[in-house]
């Protein structure tokens, strides 16, 4: 009996064949290269965001940071564009990724980084755009935040059904990259402590009360994750010296938690009791006061949760680096930035709260240090393009697909 065979089947195999091929030979053109852009790139403007944001919270300042702020600002914004460009043509050259990436176990981890890039654009619009322009613009973010909050729960509640009924994972494999679908809804809490000063006090109130809840929401589902994590370090020991970058995710959650409470009791004094009264409260005034010693007190605690996280990343990091296999760039380095933003203000606003000047040294000191470490993984990344390490078949997250 003779065999019939597809003809997309034979098209299929004799494109991977001439793919194969041509990787062998180092003639992959800028088509192919495009092909193998991921979701991943957005751990870039992700960063990128944050340390224009950083620069803005920094409190011992000097001639020029401020103009320092919008160059990196606008150069998110940029690379932003950019990103969005070189996804939006490997969707349309190659139709077929759109939906792999979304559904692929690794690829699609990394969809947050995107809203999470997102987020960091509307609080440097907050921080950098709002000072210099009108009433229009805060009533725009008062948009984009509502916008922004019922986007990200629907989708932090899609991706982890896609999780929960695809590919089985095991423990060995959990990373805490298993925490990134939380983490863009997570920040509504964040986002909504940064724009609520601006915002009239009826409606910075629901903003609010909304970042609250989200905010312990994320907060809840990374404390869940923390026991599979700290199990699998348990088990099966550290992850791969080229991924453990990544452990770093773990300081965000509790970071931009302590953050997100010590901003909202700031501006909770304004709204009670100018706005509106709390039901069974005989004297409204006081609830700023007491949310301000819980908020300070739970700050101070998520801030030791994350300086522990941070420190056993830095060790694994340190010993991977130096060890015999060494470590070459992906682009979880840039998990080396961003979680550690969140890091550097909680630290700058408990020292604001506990009138510290040496604490305030502390967050200007960390801010330096991200700066440069920013730079630094900037640099790797542009190097492993050129050298091929990554946008290259076989070598990005999307390279068993």
């Amino acid at each position: 009996m003779r065999r019939r065979y597809s003809t997309n089947s034979l098209e299929g195999q004799i494109g991977t064949l001439r793919t194969t091929k041509e990787t062998l030979h180092g003639d992959v053109h800028l088509r192919d290269r495009i092909h193998h852009f991921t979701l991943a790139w957005f751990t870039c403007t992700m960063s990128t965001g944050g340390i224009a944001l950083l620069l803005s919270q920094t409190p011992h300042r000097f001639n020029g940071l401020q103009v320092l702020g919008d160059i990196v600002s606008i150069l998110n914004l940029v690379l932003f564009i950019l990103f969005c460009s070189a996804l939006a043509a490997r969707f349309m050259m190659f139709p077929q990724t759109m939906k792999s990436c979304l559904t692929h176990p690794t690829e699609s981890l990394f969809l947050p980084t995107l809203l999470i890039s997102i987020s960091n654009i509307i609080s440097n619009v907050q921080a950098y755009g709002v000072p210099k322009t009108g009433y229009w613009l805060v009533v725009t973010l008062r948009v984009l935040f509502w916008m922004y909050t019922a986007v990200t729960f629907a989708i932090g509640v899609g991706q982890y059904y896609f999780l929960f009924t695809g590919k089985p994972l095991t423990l060995q494999s959990m990373t805490p990259a298993w925490i990134l679908p939380v983490f863009p809804i997570m920040l509504s809490g964040t986002l909504a402590s940064l724009l609520s000063p601006s915002q009239p006090p009826n409606q910075a109130l629901p903003i609010l009360i909304a970042g609250i809840s989200f905010q312990g929401l994320g907060m809840l589902i990374a404390a869940f994750m923390y026991g599979p994590y700290i199990s699998r370090l348990m088990t099966a020991g550290l992850p791969n010296p080229n991924t453990r970058p990544g452990m770093f995710i773990a300081v965000g959650p509790p970071s931009f938690t302590g953050l997100a409470l010590l901003r909202i009791s700031q501006d909770l004094s304004r709204i009670y009791p100018s706005y509106t009264t709390l039901s069974g409260v005989s004297d409204p005034t006081i609830i700023p006061d007491v949310f301000r010693i819980l908020a300070v007190a739970t700050a101070i605690f998520l801030w030791a949760t994350a300086f522990w996280f941070f420190s056993s990343a830095l060790v694994s990091v340190l010993a991977g680096a130096f060890g015999k296999q060494g470590m070459s760039f992906h682009l979880v380095w840039w998990a080396f930035v961003f979680p550690n933003v969140g890091f550097a203000i909680c630290t700058i606003d408990i020292g604001k709260a506990v009138m510290s000047e040496e604490i305030l040294w502390v967050g200007s000191a960390v801010t330096i240090i991200l700066v440069v470490v920013w730079l630094v993984v900037g640099f790797m990344h542009a190097r492993a393009v050129w050298r091929k390490d990554i946008l290259w078949p076989g070598k990005d997250e999307d390279h068993d697909q």
